[in-house]
């Protein structure tokens, strides 16, 4: 079996209801793809309460996998679209994938590339 090796993997998270403008940003920067799902938490920038009861803000994180030599273009789409260079719009993360299987598509061209 071949694994693809040259991928890394995009983490995002953001306000609720923001994951929409990020996935968008990824598709014009060259990614084919974004997983989502929700969460809670805060940060530094987010303690809020209600009637004095602390309550955690809905997140959403956005997972994209992208080849490695798109990464860069992807993450700053992804800096400019969220605006994460701001305090407490979200944040991104990269984590190097060793190895990845089940995209198809993706195998056979690397098949056809390396012959």
């Amino acid at each position: 079996m071949s694994y693809l090796t040259n991928f890394n993997v995009i983490f995002t998270i953001v306000e609720r209801g923001k994951s929409e403008t990020i996935i968008r940003a990824t598709h014009e920067a060259g990614a084919e793809g974004a997983t989502v799902f929700f969460g809670r938490g805060t940060g530094i920038h987010e303690k809020r309460k209600i009637l004095g009861i602390p309550i955690e803000p809905e997140k959403e994180i956005v997972i994209t996998l992208i080849e490695k030599e798109k990464t860069d273009a992807v993450l700053e789409a992804i800096v400019s679209a969220g605006k994460l260079n701001e305090p407490g719009k979200g944040r991104a993360f990269v984590v190097s994938v060793e190895k990845m299987t089940g995209a198809l598509h993706l195998e056979q061209k690397n098949k056809q590339d390396n012959g």
